[in-house]
């Protein structure tokens, strides 16, 4: 049976496009059952309904506190029978309860290498350390923010004439080929979440390891030229 994903976003949905057309193709074996947006005005919505899939919003300022948010985001993602929750630029941080009750299948895309930079602004933050590799990180969500047991990251070099845009640009292209390489082996069933580390039943074929995606081995993550 084909796995069911529900999609949450807060913006422009460049990830969510990218999920879609990697389902389409048959690259992930999933379909987007829904997507749910926590801003009316996120153009991502647009994308979804371009493309025929069903669309919610859940407007966080709409609420006293982040567990009547999550309250009615619950209801929301129970509308559609759903197998994985896939954040792709949603920007709130989840209270310990939500993620308890959603645990295992929560996957979030964040654009840094962790566990280095997490939260807000890692470009920026990037280009001010002075690293040599920046790039993308697939995790399972946790309490802990950006904190959650790795599933794949991709790595690009800083060049010296990198600025924040510049740099943002080539982290985001990686993203879109990370994020559906992730989900596909998520749905495929090739790992899982086992306590606090991710379990891999199956190694990916070589072919899948060569786009940029980097396997954590022994709890250690490289990254290579």
């Amino acid at each position: 049976m084909t796995d069911r994903l529900i999609v949450l976003i807060s913006g422009r949905g460049s990830n969510l496009q990218a999920i879609q057309a990697a389902c389409v193709s048959g690259q992930i074996p999933a379909q987007i059952a829904g997507v749910i947006s926590n801003r009316p005005e996120a153009a991502g919505l647009a994308i979804a309904r371009r493309a025929g899939l069903p669309t919610q919003v859940v407007d966080h300022r709409s609420f006293a506190s982040r567990e009547d948010f999550e309250a009615a985001l619950d209801e929301a993602i129970a509308t559609w029978p759903s197998d994985w929750i896939v954040l792709a630029g949603f920007m709130r941080a989840f209270t310990p309860g939500f993620v308890d009750r959603h645990r295992g299948r929560l996957v979030n895309i964040h654009p840094s290498l962790l566990p280095a930079f997490t939260g807000l602004h890692t470009h920026s933050r990037a280009l001010r350390a002075g690293v040599c590799w920046h790039g993308a990180t697939v995790h399972f969500v946790t309490a802990e923010l950006d904190g959650g047991p790795i599933i794949a990251q991709a790595a690009v070099p800083v060049d010296p004439e990198d600025d924040e845009a510049r740099l943002a640009d080539k982290v985001l292209a990686a993203e879109h080929r990370l994020y559906p390489l992730a989900l596909a082996w998520l749905c495929r069933g090739a790992l899982e979440l086992e306590g606090d580390r991710v379990h891999w039943r199956q190694s990916p074929p070589p072919q899948e390891r060569s786009l940029l995606a980097m396997i954590p081995e022994d709890g250690t993550c490289t990254v290579q030229r």
